[in-house]
């Protein structure tokens, strides 16, 4: 874990801040790929997941942007708050589940309001290397957007387009854009589902390859739990059976039985909690998991997907 303090904060848009963080003891900070986010240990003792933004290049800070969502579990609303400039954070090491494709011919970068925040980070390091590439940020007004007037002023301004709801001579047409995809061209979307959804149905139906289609979900959609049902899971390395009820998750129980499971986001999103299964078939609720990975059954995420059949083997 890594002590930081907060060095500034300021308002980005309506509802949206950042917040630089750099080391209580002033030395660098660990590296940082494009895409990268850390853990945020927050002050009433929730952990949030935050993409950073800044450039990957720097060492001194870490810089994150935060909407305040009021559908969210509270960790926005705790960081707009009660964290200001002089404020003392933990939070972890960076890491990437949303890394870029270094050997892309061209990359296509989509973001929708808050999910700017990894795509900026991927154009910065894009434009340092000299890639080709264009950036596609979409919301609903302008003063909803954070870091505009960053991208206009940006060495790649250029390759930036701009589309607001309302202002309708800017909509996107997705289908425009990513028609006669062509081998080695890399897509990467960040934002509200149903916005990424729109992106990744209309690539797939230019023809675009899964391999070259890459996302992140900040949050996951409800899900009808109305009809869930209990199940067992087994732990392979004592033989002990534990009994889940419909009202409780995986992590849940094994915790209250002294078994613990890495989670972070709790919501299937971030993959720390991913568990490798050994017999049964997991029912997926995760957005970790592609599809391809989610048809084998050998592994899930236990912080939020279930069973399809009555007894799962754990390799724990």
């Amino acid at each position: 874990m890594i002590d930081v303090v907060v060095v500034s904060r300021n308002n980005e848009a309506q509802d949206i801040c950042s917040y630089e963080l750099a080391s209580v003891d002033g030395k660098p900070l660990p590296a940082f790929s494009a895409g990268a986010h850390i853990d945020v240990h927050l002050p009433d003792g929730q952990v949030r997941q935050y993409s950073l933004c800044n450039h990957p290049e720097e060492r001194h800070r870490y810089l994150i942007g935060v909407l305040k969502d009021p559908a969210s579990r509270g960790g926005s609303r705790s960081l707009h708050e009660r964290v200001h400039e002089g404020t003392h954070l933990t939070i972890s090491e960076p890491r990437n589940l949303f890394p870029l494709a270094h050997d892309a011919r061209r990359s296509l970068l989509f973001a929708g309001g808050i999910g700017i925040t990894p795509i900026l980070c991927m154009a910065e390091r894009l434009a340092h290397a000299g890639a080709d590439f264009e950036l596609h940020y979409c919301a609903r007004a302008e003063d909803r957007a954070a870091f505009v007037q960053r991208l206009k002023t940006s060495p790649f301004a250029e390759r930036v387009f701009l589309h607001f709801d309302e202002q309708p001579h800017t909509a996107l047409n997705a289908a425009q854009v990513l028609a006669k995809p062509e081998a080695n061209v890399h897509l990467y979307v960040c934002g509200p589902g149903g916005f990424m959804q729109h992106v990744l149905d209309s690539a797939r139906a230019q023809g675009w390859q899964e391999a070259c289609l890459h996302r992140e979900y900040f949050t996951a959609a409800p899900v009808d739990s109305s009809l869930d049902g209990g199940f067992s899971v087994k732990v392979a390395s004592s033989g002990r059976v534990f009994e889940i009820p419909a009202d409780k998750t995986v992590v849940q129980v094994l915790e209250s039985h002294g078994i613990e499971i890495a989670v972070s986001c709790e919501q299937g999103i971030c993959g720390t909690c991913l568990t490798r299964v050994l017999e049964g078939i997991p029912e997926h609720r995760d957005l970790f998991l592609t599809e391809q990975e989610q048809a084998l059954n050998d592994q899930f995420t236990p912080c939020c997907s279930r069973a399809k059949t009555a007894l799962l083997v754990l390799d724990i």
